[in-house]
């Protein structure tokens, strides 16, 4: 053998290390824990009057599997702080809720949406996996 077929074979077996180990790396990263994917969507009007009835609804979906949901819709206004005034019951799949009430005064009251995953429908510790934007109901 010439000194040029050496240089030749190194550099076909270099390239073929490489081409392995990139090969390697793909069947690596397609076989990688999938991440869930998941949504919580509220809606509600952006003005009442004080003493009509606001709806607000909200709906939720994660893809995890093995967990219940349950979608919650909590309230701020008026310096109370966030508080839930209502939740649907825990399912396997898309929930959703809707929350009636009404305003006695006026002002701004801010509303979310917030999904939590559950063990079992008794579970006392759920996990919260997603909330929605905040939407603000001006109440003249």
């Amino acid at each position: 053998m010439t000194r040029t077929k050496k240089s030749g074979m190194k550099a076909r077996g270099g390239r073929v290390a490489v081409l392995g180990a990139l090969g390697l790396a793909s069947v690596a990263l397609a076989a990688g824990p999938a991440f869930a994917k998941g949504t919580v969507d509220i809606t509600a009007p952006h003005t009442a009057h004080v003493g009509k009835t606001i709806t607000v609804k909200a709906q939720g979906n994660d893809d995890s599997a093995g967990f219940l949901h349950q979608l919650c819709i909590e309230e701020n206004g008026f310096g109370e702080g966030w508080h839930q005034e209502s939740c649907s019951t825990p399912a396997k799949g898309a929930a959703k809720v809707t929350a009636h009430g009404t305003s006695a005064r006026r002002g701004d009251l801010k509303f979310r949406a917030v999904l939590y995953g559950l063990t079992s429908k008794k579970d006392h510790h759920p996990k919260r996996l997603h909330a929605s934007d905040v939407v603000t109901v001006r109440v003249r």
